[in-house]
């Protein structure tokens, strides 16, 4: 297995909202789609190929229990974590060094997912 992950969903209630707060938080452009009549705004791929989306589909609700998903921020997490403050998203958990394998943050979202940064300790 070349990585675990292959695709994660963001449960949101404001698609719109959400795509704006990571939009700014992560720098980045994330692509609208509709899959089954569910609207979805795709982040890109990163070193992994593997991706998700955010989803406003009804049935899933964001929370800031159960899983934990560490979005790529190589080489711009201090950047990401004082923009999520701007964008309406609240610290849960400053940057932090986790050792060998770098430093991470984790953050509630506009939605109220909580949702954790992670840059390598060589970005």
């Amino acid at each position: 297995m070349a990585n675990a992950l292959t695709w994660f969903e963001i449960p949101t209630l404001d698609l719109d909202r959400a795509v704006r707060f990571y939009e700014t938080v992560l720098g980045i452009q994330l692509k609208r789609e509709i899959f089954g009549g569910v609207p979805h705004a795709i982040f890109p791929a990163g070193r992994s190929d593997a991706s998700g989306a955010l989803i406003q589909d009804g049935r899933r609700k964001p929370s800031t229990e159960g899983a934990l998903l560490y979005l790529d921020a190589a080489g711009k997490l201090d950047a990401c974590v004082e923009r999520l403050r701007g964008a309406g998203g609240t610290v849960l958990m400053p940057k932090t060094d986790i050792g060998d394998p770098g430093f991470i943050a984790v953050f509630r979202d506009t939605e109220g997912n909580s949702v954790a940064l992670h840059s390598p300790r060589n970005d």
